[in-house]
């Protein structure tokens, strides 16, 4: 029987090393409040997960990085999860990115087709068969 091999643990950073970049990491709670530039308490677009955004345009140089990203992005029409997904970032950060980038026309949004309001089949079949018999 081998005796069991004990793993490393990671070396811990000294005092002497440099401090890792705060901007660098994606989900650093600082970056994120400067993203969605604080708690401004403005009203936000009224965006759920499945709502499809497209860009209208193509990103300008004074646009942020991240929205900027997201009109790439949505080149093609994409869900809100789909750009949170993509852009590895909270739900709650991409719809304050979208909503500012709705106030300045650069993207659109649509909800999606709620499929209650489709024809039932059974009309589509009796329209489909009426139109046989002529």
């Amino acid at each position: 029987m081998k005796t069991p091999r004990r793993e490393r643990r990671e070396k811990l950073p000294s005092p002497s090393s440099p401090a890792p970049d705060p901007g660098s990491a994606k989900g650093d709670p600082e970056r994120l409040y400067v993203i969605t530039g604080g708690p401004d308490g403005g009203e936000r677009a009224a965006l759920d997960l499945v709502t499809m955004v497209v860009a209208c345009s193509t990103p300008s140089p004074t646009v942020q990085p991240e929205q900027a990203a997201i009109l790439r992005l949505c080149r093609a029409p994409l869900s809100v999860a789909e750009i949170s997904a993509y852009l590895r970032l909270p739900f709650s950060v991409v719809t304050s990115l979208l909503t500012d980038l709705l106030a300045t026309e650069l993207v659109e949004s649509r909800a999606p087709i709620v499929r209650a309001v489709l024809p039932d089949r059974s009309l589509l079949e009796a329209v489909m068969h009426g139109l046989q018999r002529l």
